[in-house]
């Protein structure tokens, strides 16, 4: 399930000041801040975990922080864990999750609250930092342990394939070793990128202007600096992919699905989807490499129901993945669990959904 709160503008709230220290390097400094606080929001089940994402404007001279807590299955709340402090650039602080905020009800790896007791219900809190930020959304996905990935059959979206722009993180090996060294660990930013170019959305030539002329696509190496979690230090945190796509007008939130039939009902409105999964090679035939964690773009399924994928990973990009073998590796337990980034324009309606979205 999904939660989904706008904050557009935020209510004002609490107000304060509070200093700072950025450990990567800009110092320490003042802050006066704003903060929302959202109502407890009943979950339904017991969650395993919870997963925060946004949508944000970051301008020069101000940040944002987010936080939950939960209620536990006992009654208990939890304490608040910091599930990520964002800006759109580096200039004054640098975007970072937070580890080790672990105790008895759970834990925060990277962007993702890990229960160690069962969770019924949570509250999320955004605090505003400096001045002229502004949030266009803040959704919270709950999800317990994934079941058996159960095979299902080519649906609504057999014979669709969206004119996604292949992009290749490959031919970006090497490029900007500050922010991750692109080739092997920028499939995010390159997926996002995608995305973007889909919607006819990105940066303007202005803001590629730093990027060697050479590169075959600046886009990519943008998205890769201003996605880049200083702690984790990788491009993968899923949250900040999602807040990086909501600077260029793109409303969006990560989940999890639980079949490919859901997937294809986003592809048959029109939506692709950017999907998360780890595999061996011979679990994913026609990929030709395996991966402990990969960021792809499914732009629609063939006739006979296989996943078209755009995968910045594989040569060419474009691949026909075999649909049982997709399903598997994608909605296991032993991987994401179905994670899917959702971007879309504001004005493009998300398809009917029984509450998973």
């Amino acid at each position: 399930m999904i939660s989904r709160v706008a904050l557009q503008p935020i209510t004002p709230g609490e107000r304060g000041s509070r200093g700072y220290h950025d450990p990567f390097g800009n110092g320490a400094a003042v802050w006066d801040y704003t903060r929302w606080t959202g109502e407890e929001i009943e979950i339904g089940f017991p969650a395993a975990e919870l997963v925060p994402s946004w949508t944000a404007r970051t301008p020069p001279g101000s940040w944002l922080e987010v936080e939950l807590r939960a209620r536990t299955a006992d009654g208990r709340r939890t304490r608040w864990y910091v599930l990520g402090r964002w800006a759109e650039t580096c200039a004054d602080i640098h975007r970072t999750s937070l580890p080790g905020q672990g105790d008895e009800d759970g834990d925060v790896a990277v962007d993702t609250l890990v229960a160690r007791r069962p969770m019924l219900a949570y509250q999320v809190r955004v605090t505003l930092y400096g001045t002229g930020a502004s949030v266009g959304s803040v959704s919270v996905m709950a999800s317990a342990a994934p079941g058996p990935v159960r095979a299902t059959p080519p649906g609504k979206a057999s014979g669709i394939e969206l004119a996604v722009p292949p992009l290749s993180q490959r031919v970006h090996a090497g490029h900007y070793p500050q922010w991750d060294g692109g080739g092997g660990s920028w499939c995010s930013p390159s997926s996002v990128a995608m995305v973007l170019g889909f919607w006819g959305r990105g940066p303007a030539a202005e803001e590629l202007a730093w990027v060697d002329p050479a590169d075959p696509c600046p886009a990519v190496d943008h998205a890769a600096r201003d996605m880049y979690d200083h702690s984790y230090q990788g491009c993968g945190n899923w949250p900040f992919s999602v807040a990086y796509a909501g600077r260029y007008g793109l409303t969006g939130f990560v989940t999890r699905l639980r079949s490919l039939t859901e997937l294809e009902s986003f592809v048959a409105a029109g939506i692709p989807l950017i999907t998360s999964q780890s595999f061996k090679e011979r679990e994913l035939p026609g990929a030709g490499y395996s991966t402990t964690g990969h960021i792809m773009v499914v732009a629609g399924f063939t006739a006979q129901g296989d996943v078209i994928a755009n995968d910045p990973a594989a040569e060419g990009v474009r691949r026909i993945y075999p649909r049982a073998a997709f399903e598997n590796v994608w909605l296991r337990g032993s991987g994401s669990g179905g994670v899917v980034y959702v971007l879309h324009p504001p004005e493009i309606p998300l398809p009917p959904s029984d509450g998973n979205w």
